[in-house]
């Protein structure tokens, strides 16, 4: 472990499931009955969904599936999700962590649908922030950069100047090819390549200089990236 670390941002862009909310019983229990429907091993799905849209996942597991039938699938997979939020939970700090950012530049970038993300978040006790991009917003999924792009924008922010906070391998990947620093959230994240990893939110601290810069102090951080810097 490495004494705290300082990063600069002019705005940060935050995932949801595995980032803010541990929504993972109920995905567990949703892929692994679609899993089953067609044959699959449900842990070998398991190591696919996190942190892509649904539709996404299914065409890299069934590639000779017509696409349609995988949007198809996707919308009816996010009507089961929405109705299943038991276990749903915040990740711990998350609360305090977004309540924090009340009147600095951030937004919600996630792979969920409105009424999905809505649900999840509610479930958690946790408050939508005023900026959103979900799945209806981009027509890619993550890892495309799309998300992350459009929020920076939402945001009036440089790319370079936004933060992301993420938990899985294709969000990870989707900040990068944004041209932004990760902040990894969660066991999984030391693993996936951010520039510095956490166990959850109640490691990251936010403040405001005067010239709206915005300062994260990442207690106890875990740098993965060499040269990682502020």
């Amino acid at each position: 472990m490495t004494a705290p670390l300082v990063l600069t941002a002019r705005a940060l862009l935050l995932d949801m499931d595995g980032t803010l909310v541990n929504s993972d019983a109920s995905v567990e229990r949703v892929w692994r009955r679609w899993a089953a429907r067609h044959g699959l091993d449900g842990d070998e799905v398991m190591k696919v969904v996190h942190g892509r849209q649904g539709y996404a996942s299914m065409a890299l597991l069934l590639p000779d599936r017509p696409m349609e039938q995988n949007h198809a699938d996707n919308a009816r997979m996010l009507a089961e999700e929405t109705a299943d939020t038991e276990g749903v939970v915040e990740v711990p700090g998350a609360g305090a962590f977004l309540a924090s950012l009340a009147g600095l530049p951030h937004a919600l970038v996630t792979s969920a649908d409105v009424a999905l993300s809505t649900a999840r978040m509610a479930a958690a006790g946790l408050a939508l922030p005023d900026v959103r991009v979900t799945a209806e917003s981009v027509g890619a999924s993550k890892p495309h950069p799309e998300g992350f792009l459009k929020g920076a924008a939402e945001l009036g922010v440089d790319p370079a100047d936004c933060v992301v906070f993420e938990d899985s391998a294709a969000g990870v990947a989707a900040g990068r090819a944004a041209g932004m620093r990760v902040v990894g959230v969660g066991p999984r994240a030391p693993f996936l390549d951010p520039d510095v990893a956490v166990r959850d939110l109640t490691e990251v601290r936010v403040g405001q200089a005067a010239d709206g810069t915005l300062r994260l102090t990442v207690a106890e951080a875990v740098p993965t990236r060499p040269g990682t810097t502020a």
